[in-house]
Formats: C-alpha cells, sequence, structure tokens
C-alpha cells in the first residue's frame, strides 16, 4: 500500500512539474528581433524610411510563435517611443511614408503574440532625404539620350541640305494625283480636317497638311472647300489656306467663303458636310484629322459621289470604316509623318527620321532580349524593367 502511495506522489509530482513548466513557457514573452536597422529610402522623393529586422526566433519556431511585429518610433533617443505601423508574421521591413524629410528618427520593432511583446534594441539615427536622381531609371535615362541624339542629329543633317530618305506612303503621293484628277474634271477638292479643335494633335497635324493642300489647289487654279466643326480650327484653317495662297502668288484666288464654319453639333456637322459633297460634288475628298461615328457616313456620301477619297486618322475604332470606304488610308503614326513628308522641312523631316532610327533601335533590343530569354539569360529584361 505505501509502494502504491509513493508510485502516485510520484505520478503526481511529475504531472505538476511539467504543468508548471508548459505555463512558464506559455507566459513567456517571445524573442525579440535582431539586427534592427533604419535607413533613408533610396531613389525616392524623400519622406520615406525603410526599417529592416531578422525575425524573432519565436516566428515560426518555437512554443511562443509570434503574430507579428510593431513598428515602434521616437525623436529622441531611448524615450518617447509611439507606434506607427504593423507588419505581418514573418515579415523582415517596413517602409516609414510618414517621415519628414531631414527630421532624425530612431525606430524599434516589437515581436508580439496574444499577451505579450518584446522590444529590439534601438536603431541608429535615421534621416529620410529625397535624392535628386532614381538610379533605378537608368534605362530610361541611357534611352531618351539616345533618342534625342538621334533626332537631333538628322535635323541637321537634313539643315546641312542632305537628302533623307522617307519611306514612301501610297496615300500622300495619291494627295497629288487626287487634286490633278480634280483638276482635270474642273471640281473643287474638299478638305475634312476632323472634328476635334486645335488642342488636339490630329487637327494640328491635319493643319500642316492643309497648308500643303492649299498651295497646291491655288497653283492648279481650282475650288478648296474646308468645313470647320469647331470655332478655333475654323479661324487656323482661313488662316493656313491664306497663307498658302500668297505663297503660291495667287492671293487674288483666295476665298474665305470657302472656308465655312458649319456648327459644333457632331451630326449636324455630318449632315452639312453631306450637303456640300452632293451639291459641289468634288472630285477630290480628303479626311485627315480625328473623327468619330459619322466617319462612316462621310465617307459612304464621298464614294457614292465617285470621288477619290484619301483619309487619314489615329483614332483606331475609325480606322476599318476609312480602310473600307476611302481609297488610300494613313494609319496612325502616318498622319503625323504626313506633314514632314509633304512640306520637306528639315525639322520635321530629321524629327521623323530620327524617331524611325529610334524604333529600329528598340526593336533590336526587343529580338535581342527574345533570344536571351529563350537561353534562360534574364539580365537584359531585368535592366529594361522601369520603377
Amino acid at each position: 500500500m505505501n509502494q502504491r502511495r509513493a508510485v502516485f506522489l510520484l505520478f503526481l509530482s511529475i504531472v505538476f512539474f511539467f504543468g508548471v513548466s508548459t505555463a512558464a513557457q506559455q507566459n513567456a514573452p517571445p524573442a525579440p528581433p535582431t539586427e534592427v536597422k533604419a535607413f533613408d529610402n533610396p531613389n525616392d522623393a524623400g519622406g520615406t524610411i525603410t526599417i529592416t529586422w531578422k525575425k524573432s526566433a519565436d516566428d515560426g519556431a518555437g512554443e511562443n510563435d509570434v503574430l507579428g511585429y510593431e513598428i515602434l518610433r521616437s525623436m529622441a533617443q531611448e524615450t518617447g517611443y509611439g507606434p506607427i505601423g504593423t507588419a505581418s508574421l514573418g515579415a523582415t521591413n517596413y517602409v516609414d511614408t510618414s517621415a519628414v524629410d531631414r527630421v532624425t528618427y530612431y525606430y524599434r520593432v516589437a515581436a508580439r503574440d496574444r499577451e505579450s511583446s518584446t522590444l529590439s534594441e534601438e536603431t541608429i539615427p535615421a534621416v529620410a532625404s529625397p535624392q535628386w536622381f532614381n538610379r533605378r531609371r537608368t534605362n530610361m535615362l541611357i534611352s531618351v539620350v539616345l533618342f534625342s541624339f538621334l533626332i537631333l542629329w538628322f535635323i541637321e543633317r537634313a539643315k546641312r541640305g542632305e537628302k533623307l530618305f522617307i519611306r514612301p506612303l501610297a496615300g500622300l503621293e495619291a494627295i497629288e494625283e487626287g487634286i490633278g484628277r480634280a483638276t482635270e474634271m474642273g471640281k473643287p477638292v474638299l478638305y475634312i480636317p476632323g472634328i476635334l479643335d486645335m488642342d488636339d494633335i490630329q487637327t494640328i497635324a491635319s493643319m500642316a497638311i492643309l497648308s500643303r493642300v492649299a498651295k497646291m489647289v491655288a497653283q492648279y487654279d481650282i475650288p478648296l472647300l474646308v468645313p470647320s466643326k469647331m470655332p478655333i480650327a475654323f479661324t487656323m484653317a482661313q488662316e493656313v489656306v491664306k497663307q498658302a495662297y500668297i505663297e503660291a502668288g495667287r492671293p487674288d484666288a483666295y476665298n474665305s467663303d470657302n472656308i465655312p464654319f458649319i456648327t459644333m453639333a457632331q451630326f449636324g456637322y455630318a449632315a452639312a458636310v453631306n450637303g456640300i459633297m452632293l451639291r459641289q460634288r468634288p472630285g477630290t475628298i480628303l479626311y485627315l484629322g480625328a473623327f468619330y461615328a459619322e466617319s462612316l457616313i462621310l465617307a459612304e456620301t464621298g464614294s457614292s459621289i465617285g470621288a477619290i477619297q484619301i483619309a487619314g486618322t489615329a483614332m483606331p475604332a475609325q480606322l476599318p470604316f476609312f480602310v473600307v470606304a476611302c481609297d488610300y488610308t494613313l494609319i496612325g503614326e502616318e498622319l503625323f509623318a504626313a506633314s514632314a513628308y509633304l512640306s520637306g522641312e528639315p525639322r520635321l523631316l530629321g524629327s521623323l527620321k530620327g524617331q524611325d532610327w529610334g524604333k529600329a533601335v528598340f526593336m533590336a533590343f526587343i529580338a535581342l532580349g527574345a533570344i536571351l530569354e529563350t537561353l534562360g539569360l534574364h539580365f537584359l529584361t531585368g535592366w529594361l524593367v522601369t520603377w
């Protein structure tokens, strides 16, 4: 009996000992994070400080697994700490986006569980400051410098009188043919500069082309009709055509009534232009600029009267209608290249040639990158990434 009692008491002692040890372990605070560092976040505009640390020994291991981390900040050493944010379990860094430039901060990171938390050592002072150059965008700097060099180089060559080869565009070469056909038939040329005002780049490009077209029309001595939808574009069209007639030596042939302002209503303008087509029966119609839903209405009416139609726009949704209904279509950037192609102005030609060479360089990078990626080499792809 005494032996049984002794065994029972020993068992109770063992259970009590392990129970107390387990409770003590459960109540023990988690191990603190170590190697805590704070430094100015690189390559930014200021106002951020990065805090890094080595995970707590109880983060995913041991009996007292931490639930997360709390980041504390102070402007004074060893005192005045307050929480500024939290990080999840397993995290090893945090970016303080509330820092003020050129103010000294100290940081601590606390590992916390359900009941308690343990502070790390204090970091050395950290100060946020802006950087004037983001080194992660060095690739963009090189691209801009290369692109600018090519444009300026070709502009200088064009100014020296060197003939630069520009890929011929069928639509642009057809403009003179269309004006000649209208002259032979004794019919006017109808020029529609789009439906947007002068704050749109397509309308600006259209006005540059209009200048060249008006000069050719003045030389051939046939009417040029330019109905406008927007007030400023209307004023610009009148001035461009008037100047072109003066440069052609035919100021007396200029007629401002042939360049009317119609209306700012989209389909009211389309209806009026359709009426002009049916009454005047132009031999050639040019649609160059920005267009919307009225594009097919205009192009179908022009096709019904048998006119040569040349269109150009950078509106992707309208290109199919022009391609189907017109004889020639300038697609996208061809509209912007047209002004350089027709005018022969050195700055425009040099810019166009430089852009083409820049695109060729980028296409070469794409091809090289595809080959390297296929071979499992990723350094070029990583260098080309922009942040």
